[in-house]
């Protein structure tokens, strides 16, 4: 059944991921956990990504993920702890949170997937994306 919005035409943003933030060197505990206990497939991350040492799992139909950052490969840790928005036009929604005088934060690039770092009104990062295609092709 469709939503009340899609029903007046108009596309929400889609939830793409949660990223939270892990102690470095906790990768095979996260492994066992949400893989082995839990039963989420892990997923190749980007290659641009791989070296920080994150650990990516499919949680669902259409690219939904989990995201786990070692802290030891951010500035911020709080950085790591974020949602990500997919959306059908990444430059759009910049353009509306600049003009409305929220901060952009530019992201590393990860191949096929635009994206951008927002903060909330009330301190909460928020990733915007669209997914434009495979990001494990070269």
């Amino acid at each position: 059944m469709p939503s009340s919005h899609e029903r007046d035409g108009i596309k929400l943003p889609r939830l793409q991921h949660v990223s939270l933030s892990i102690k470095s060197g906790s990768q095979d505990q996260i492994r066992a956990f949400y893989s082995g206990l839990l039963g989420f497939q892990e997923k190749q991350a980007p290659a641009s990504l791989a070296a920080r040492g994150v650990v990516w799992f499919a949680a669902g139909v259409g690219e939904i993920e989990l995201h786990f950052v070692p802290d030891s490969y951010l500035q911020r840790s709080e950085e790591a702890r974020h949602f990500c928005l997919e959306v059908s036009d990444v430059e759009a929604y910049r353009n509306a949170l600049k003009e409305a005088g929220y901060q952009i934060i530019e992201a590393e690039p990860i191949l096929h997937r635009p994206r951008f770092f927002t903060i909330d009104p009330c301190g909460n990062h928020l990733e915007i994306t669209t997914i434009l295609g495979d990001y494990t092709e070269a």
